[in-house]
């Protein structure tokens, strides 16, 4: 059996696409979100940029230039680093994604217990290369990201994050880490989960550890996660400040960051599902290290999830991670270590430190308490259903989001979903843009009283949906090409002599085809009943949809002042899906 790195030299890479293709495919995306008037300023645009002075040649030329660099995977490598290190706002809420796992009748301890077991024998698979390499479709994919499921924690910077996990120079192979951090009421401890010779304690050994954090009377803590959730170059100033007051914060930060997971305990039980995921999402900042790549959290009647930090993972690995880790329970060690050791971690503040802890957790309850989300469940809408009335499931979900978008606000917007493309070397993501004329022309022949005419327009634009995904997974998409041929102009531009500003990024075509009004991502996993995230503008409608053979579950994010059109096209939502799926089924009467 191939180990589980095996093909990672073997997979193809991500296709460099020609500076024409892609000002060919924006023009081609964007033209259905822009007047005449807007479209001829981008053409001129375009032109420009394609003109033989242009510096957008040198630009791709240093880019063909790191593609073929010796160690280098892929020409995405340095734009996944500047995208996700390099954003300066929160991640809390704004960036981190969750999932909510399926209910159990386990009580708190014993999940936790559990998901621990199953984690630690997901990681000696890792470890050891054992877990079987993925295929989809017959196609390898990247394996490569699991290197970052243990131990790996975002570190804050002044002006770009840097990330410290295992698999590095400076950290060569798997962590050697034997502990977990553990949550409780922002109290923190350090818990061992495996002993001095790597080998995980038992499951009634762990529900003991777990048991001794529950029960422990610690009353001095600083609820330092609170810091998690600043803006990146305001975290690093605090980061360095505690580490300026005492040394002992230094080995605090080690433990934490050090750590193979973190798993918070919540005091109490959601009180029906949107609760449960807001609580995944945001929740107590005090009980969270938002940089912490994986942490797992527990309710106080037993219903967990998971939050993730991005950066180094997306969502195919996590949900490869919690299929392993829920769906099939690992089984206990043979018992006999004794109690796990339990510690609590203990940080020094001053009072100016303890003053930006509080400041930083009041400022995060109030951004979390102004984002507005809700969740909508259907369970008669699965992609058996829709497969038997002749559609992708994919491409019909995503026309019935257009279409209860133009019917609540009333415009087509501009809509993002992401598309994996891990059968390539350090494959992670495209950027789909999901209106295309025929998307366009859909909505507007559901206006038609003639049922042949709307349903021929949606099965065109379900076709084209399905074309253009195979498009971005193919690597034919224009957006991530030239976002990196702009962040190379700023990195690189005066050493290049490429300095010369280009209309490009300023022109209707670029700036309005990225300015999401759905951002739209899937997670296909019958081990989780939500997958969540929040919305990237001020006008932005998060869409996580889990779309299964017999269910699809929707949750939706926007920003408070906007609250009531997501609701809207909520409402919208539920008729539009039952309203396409009697078009297609009336063909077939």
């Amino acid at each position: 059996m191939n180990d589980t790195f095996s093909n990672e030299d073997h997979l193809p890479r991500v296709p460099l696409p020609t500076l024409q293709d892609s000002c060919e495919l924006l023009l081609e995306w964007c033209a259905p979100l822009l007047t005449e008037d807007e479209l001829a300023t981008t053409q001129a645009a375009v032109s420009e940029f394609l003109a033989p002075e242009s510096p957008a040649h040198i630009l791709h030329a240093d880019l063909e230039r790191y593609n073929e660099s010796p160690g280098v995977r892929s020409w995405l490598d340095d734009f996944w680093r500047t995208r996700y290190l390099g954003r300066r706002d929160r991640i809390a809420l704004n960036a981190n994604f969750f999932f909510l796992f399926n209910d159990s009748d386990v009580d708190q301890v014993g999940r936790a217990a559990d998901l621990i077991a199953s984690a630690l024998a997901y990681k000696a698979l890792v470890d050891s290369k054992q877990l079987p390499p993925v295929v989809l479709r017959g196609q390898p994919q990247s394996m490569e990201q699991h290197k970052y499921l243990f131990s790996a924690t975002r570190i804050p910077g002044a002006e770009q994050d840097t990330v410290r996990a295992p698999y590095s120079d400076e950290w060569p192979g798997p962590s050697p880490a034997r502990h977990i951090v553990v949550f409780r009421g922002g109290r923190m401890f350090r818990m061992d989960v495996l002993d001095e010779l790597g080998l995980p304690y038992a499951i009634s050994e762990l529900a003991d550890g777990l048991g001794a954090v529950l029960t422990a009377d610690e009353t001095h803590y600083s609820p330092v996660g609170h810091l998690t959730t600043k803006a990146r170059a305001e975290w690093a100033a605090s980061r360095q400040a505690m580490l300026a007051v005492d040394p002992a914060n230094a080995d605090a930060l080690d433990t934490v960051e050090t750590a193979l997971f973190c798993v918070s305990f919540e005091d109490s039980a959601p009180a029906d599902t949107l609760s449960a995921c807001d609580a995944l999402l945001h929740g107590d900042s005090a009980n969270r290290w938002f940089d912490k790549a994986v942490t797992f959290i527990v309710f106080a009647d037993g219903r967990a999830g998971i939050n993730v930090e991005h950066c180094l993972l997306d969502g195919t690995t996590i949900l490869a991670f919690v299929d392993a880790v829920v769906g099939a329970p690992a089984a206990s060690a043979a018992p006999g270590k004794g109690t796990p050791k339990v510690e609590p971690i203990r940080f020094i503040l001053d009072d100016a430190l303890d003053a930006d802890v509080k400041a930083a957790g009041q400022a995060f309850a109030d951004y979390a308490a102004a984002n507005a989300t809700t969740e909508l469940s259907f369970a008669d809408m699965g992609a058996n259903r829709i497969k038997q009335l002749g559609m992708s499931p994919d491409s019909f979900v995503q026309a019935a989001y257009q279409l209860a978008h133009q019917r609540s606000k009333g415009l087509t917007g501009a809509t993002y979903e992401s598309i994996a493309t891990r059968q390539y070397q350090n494959g992670r993501t495209e950027a789909m843009r999901v209106v295309t004329p025929e998307m366009v022309r859909f909505v507007a022949a559901m206006d038609n009283p003639d049922a042949t005419v709307r349903r021929a327009a949606l099965r065109e634009a379900g076709a084209k949906h399905v074309a253009r995904a195979k498009q971005c997974q193919a690597g034919q998409a224009p957006e991530q090409h030239l976002w990196e041929l702009q962040m190379i102009q700023r990195r690189r531009g005066g050493e290049l002599g490429a300095t010369k500003p280009l209309a490009l990024y300023e022109s209707p075509g670029w700036l309005i085809m990225r300015d999401d009004y759905l951002s739209t991502s899937s997670a296909p996993s019958s081990n989780i009943q939500h997958f969540g995230f929040g919305s990237t503008s001020s006008r932005c409608i998060g869409v996580a949809y889990v779309l299964l053979p017999e269910r699809l579950n929707v949750y939706l994010s926007t920003p408070l002042p906007v609250a009531e059109q997501m609701y809207a096209f909520g409402d919208a939502l539920r008729d539009a899906l039952q309203e396409l799926a009697d078009l297609l089924a009336s063909a077939e009467a």
